[in-house]
């Protein structure tokens, strides 16, 4: 994600922040430019800096400190074109959900951001039930389905609804269950990535005679049985060197999931990628090496149509930042390795993404 900066007085600021700390101005994003802007009040309501007679409120669920999207002021809605895609939320009467919704939610922003910036189809379920997207965000306790101690909400997607249950909001959980999978990478936005890959599928894949030919030479073929290939998954682990034509284990276990993989870590890519352009990130190692770590990142990934150009920056990056990482005793950023077969099909995606197959 981009670097964002108060309008007032150009104090760095985060994307989820509500107010300047420097200057105390309110803060909102705005959609549509996808700017963090800050905000007046006038007699007229709140008004955006620089912009007199603009008049916009925050989206309603900004009341729990969840979202700090803007809305004009004449729109009949009181969602922002995040939080429509709520079909439902934790049962807010148990004050524990409010933390871990909150966190669910900073994370599902992000993807939309990331959606938008790659000019992705964003249509609610509500507007469009067959191909329309919407999340629900369960808690245990709370749905009737998982009464049994035993039983849990399962996160996943299914017709274009993506479930996820808030406990993997809470750090220790998410670690506990990340351990007793044996994955290097469990995080909420990793979770909306994966999740979202799937929709996406359907969307892009599905219903394209050719796009389906081309993901089924690389990715297999999506009709052998999913549920039998978890069981085996499960049963018995990934296949033998998974490693060398899969980005992680997981993604071994059917063509479904070996795309929903991917597309995640696409967007790892990106999305890393566009906070390094906007720091100006540029590295150049002292190394003696004939193998090249220096990159100099000065394009903006969710516009670059060459997907070698990505690859090119991404690597040294993140072995640049696993190195800091390691240095402080805590996990590699992207403790991933990439080899060639796993590449071809993020570039497949990539050029799927931009109309170029």
């Amino acid at each position: 994600m981009k670097v964002f900066k108060c309008q007032n007085c150009a104090h760095p600021v985060y994307f989820e922040n509500t107010k300047c700390l420097q200057c105390g101005s309110s803060l909102g994003f705005e959609y549509q430019s996808s700017h963090l802007v800050a905000l007046i009040l006038t007699a007229n309501g709140l008004e955006e800096y620089g912009v007199p007679g603009k008049v916009v409120k925050y989206c309603a669920n900004h009341e729990y400190d969840v979202c700090n999207w803007l809305i004009h002021a004449e729109d009949a809605r009181n969602l922002c074109e995040a939080c429509t895609l709520n079909q439902k939320i934790p049962n807010l009467q148990n004050t524990n959900n409010i933390e871990a919704w909150r966190r669910t939610e900073n994370a599902k922003h992000r993807l939309i951001y990331s959606l938008n910036k790659l000019n992705l189809p964003i249509l609610s379920k509500s507007l469009s039930p067959n191909n329309g997207l919407a999340f629900e965000f369960l808690a245990d306790q709370d749905h009737p389905m998982v009464a049994d101690k035993e039983k849990t909400v399962k996160t996943g997607h299914e017709n274009g609804k993506i479930t996820l249950n808030i406990a993997e909001a809470d750090v220790v959980y998410r670690e506990k269950t990340r351990a007793l999978l044996k994955e290097d990478y469990r995080t909420l936005i990793g979770h909306f990535r994966h999740e979202i890959g799937h929709y996406y599928w359907d969307q892009l894949v599905w219903n394209d005679y050719k796009t389906l030919e081309m993901y089924r030479n690389l990715f297999g073929d999506e009709r052998a049985d999913y549920t039998s290939a978890l069981n085996r998954y499960y049963a018995f682990g990934p296949a033998a060197n998974w490693n060398f034509s899969h980005i992680s284990a997981y993604a071994s276990s059917h063509p479904w999931e070996d795309w929903a993989e991917s597309w995640a870590h696409y967007m790892h890519f990106v999305d890393t990628l566009e906070s390094a352009y906007s720091f100006g990130i540029s590295l150049q190692p002292r190394l003696n090496s004939v193998v090249s770590v220096s990159t100099n990142i000065d394009f903006d990934p969710y516009e670059e149509k060459d997907f070698n150009r990505i690859i090119d920056a991404y690597l040294p990056l993140t072995f640049a930042v696993n190195s800091i990482n390691r240095s402080m005793g805590i996990q590699d950023l992207y403790p991933f390795v990439t080899h060639n077969a796993v590449l071809d099909k993020m570039k497949f995606i990539h050029n799927l993404i931009h109309g170029q197959l």
